[in-house]
């Protein structure tokens, strides 16, 4: 039986490289068949010169994306398959007696040491990629301080949340999953409030909005919709990149707006207005509280499983731990490494869920916002400025695309128009 557990992991972790390398390469192929020119209907998005550096940044990105998927598939058949996890577990002194914080200990320490291997990579993607195309603007002590930045806070905030979800166990007994899943999801929430009141700022500086005509069109669309945000903010997005976004955090009293400085210089006042109706859709039309919803099952179904995983001799030691000497951690580490490798094949489903998210937060912003027009017109300035791929192939979309394509979205407020205007 542990060999049936090691090859259904084995073939899980090939089945989805596999898959990815094939999306890259099918995507790769449709941007150089229409390399040489825009098509017709995207030539007022972006000039040619421009329309080609976009070709060159996607397939620089398609080219690391592959490189990334060998080397993750790599480490990770290592760090699976070696019995480094199950030697780290017992240097660090992990056991069915240990205390919690001493197994969530371990899965911190094993977590961070993985995430080393990844450094390089997310150094070259910063610092080579991104500058070459100009839209670096992080500095290597910045750079380095996010890390740490990083690290402290998710030892502050990780070791805490696991230690109560492990005290469950031995508290509650069998149904120990489902109080876990009710703490998580409280934490989850807690989080909503907590994060840009006080993690946010670690890395960002946030200012109000000037007095002005922006910040008057934006509440007065706020209180026209009936959105009553605490307050619309700026953040400094462009320390670390030239890409932009918008978007509102918290909820009740707790909302607020935050635009990045980029997105403000990119964008006339009345486009502003379109981008910050649509986002206002996402929570008028309950976006947000359906996803948490559903996010949700899927946490309640996690921990259903985790818990049945941790009652399984053959799944723990088919990693080469002795399940009579372990305690929950080696069961909680192998769910958080393997669970990628069987979710990544929802992704086209959550996807859809989001495009038809977005479709309807399009829709909001025309009839409530400016209209269609600023809002296609802001959509082609952000796709042109931000080097967007305008034709990827509907398979790599499939997967990998939350959001519909620039001309999907154009299509569907032109029907709008046209339904409005009938």
């Amino acid at each position: 039986m542990q060999n049936l557990v090691l090859t259904v992991v084995l073939t899980a972790l090939v089945a989805k490289v596999i898959t990815e390398v094939w999306l890259i390469v099918l995507n790769m192929h449709e941007v150089r068949q229409r390399q040489n020119a825009p098509p017709k209907a995207l030539r007022e998005v972006m000039d040619e010169p421009t329309y080609r550096k976009s070709v060159e940044y996607t397939l620089a990105k398609s080219r690391f994306g592959l490189f990334g998927e060998a080397y993750g598939a790599v480490v990770l058949a290592v760090v699976l398959f070696s019995g480094l996890l199950p030697w780290t577990y017992d240097l660090l002194g992990g056991g069915p007696t240990a205390s919690v914080w001493r197994e969530g200990l371990y899965l911190i320490v094993v977590m961070t040491l993985l995430s080393l291997p990844g450094l390089p990579l997310d150094h070259h993607a910063q610092f080579r990629l991104e500058e070459r195309f100009g839209f670096n603007n992080s500095t290597l002590r910045l750079w380095i301080s996010d890390k740490i930045k990083g690290l402290i806070l998710g030892v502050g905030i990780a070791l805490p949340l696991l230690a109560a979800i492990l005290f469950l166990i031995d508290w509650i007994g069998s149904w120990w999953w489902i109080w876990a899943f009710v703490v998580f999801f409280v934490f989850q929430l807690v989080m909503m409030v907590l994060y840009p009141m006080l993690i946010l700022p670690w890395f960002n500086k946030l200012t109000p909005l000037p007095e002005g005509e922006l910040r008057q069109r934006l509440m007065a669309l706020a209180d026209r919709t009936g959105f009553k945000a605490k307050t619309i903010q700026v953040m400094d997005g462009s320390k670390r990149s030239g890409h932009s976004n918008a978007f509102f955090t918290g909820f009740g009293r707790f909302r607020r707006i935050v635009l990045f400085d980029t997105l403000i210089e990119q964008l006339s006042e009345q486009e502003l207005e379109a981008v910050l109706a649509h986002e206002i859709g996402h929570y008028k039309l309950g976006h947000i509280p359906k996803m948490l919803t559903l996010s949700a099952g899927f946490g309640l179904v996690s921990f259903a499983l985790l818990a049945w995983l941790l009652q399984s001799p053959t799944f723990i030691e088919a990693f080469g731990f002795h399940f009579a000497e372990s305690g929950p951690g080696p069961a909680f580490l192998l769910f958080a490494l393997l669970a990628g490798l069987f979710t990544f094949w929802l992704s086209p489903l959550m996807n859809r869920l989001s495009r038809k998210h977005e479709y309807q937060a399009d829709r909001f912003a025309q009839k409530n916002g400016p209209g269609a027009a600023p809002m296609i017109s802001a959509l082609r300035k952000l796709s042109e400025k931000n080097l967007s791929n305008l034709t990827p192939h509907p398979r790599y979309s499939a997967f990998h695309y939350s959001h519909p394509t620039l001309l999907e979205r154009e299509a569907a407020l032109s029907v709008q128009v046209g339904d409005s205007s009938a």
